[in-house]
């Protein structure tokens, strides 16, 4: 598999394929609606409320850090974790403003 050249896409696309890749594993699904239901920062409880080994779970929670749609604290030796909301926002957004588009010639095929 060849490496993505960025570069050669514009700011919007990068975001929208990056923001993408989050819902590319249901474990990040499982993730956030679990960060949603409980409303509340989360600290060790995913690993048995997910039922995945605790390395993927932290594998998929770098991820979404990384994005930005979760936020994390450090507690002593823990982390907790909760949905960022102005990142959550933002990727709403920009999803919206893509999803919108319509199709202006639907005789093209």
């Amino acid at each position: 598999m060849g490496l993505v050249k960025t570069e050669i896409f514009s700011d919007e696309q990068n975001e929208i394929a990056l923001f993408a890749k989050v819902f590319g594993h249901p474990a990040r699904i499982a993730i956030l609606q679990h960060l949603f239901k409980i409303n509340t920062c989360v600290c060790g409880d995913l690993v048995s409320e997910i039922r995945l080994a605790q390395p993927t779970i932290s594998q998929h929670l770098k991820e979404l850090k990384y994005l930005g749609l979760i936020k994390g604290t450090v507690e002593g030796t823990r982390v907790c974790y909760c949905i960022n909301p102005e990142n959550w926002a933002r990727m709403k957004h920009v999803f919206f403003q893509f999803l919108e588009q319509d199709i202006v010639d639907a005789d093209c095929c």
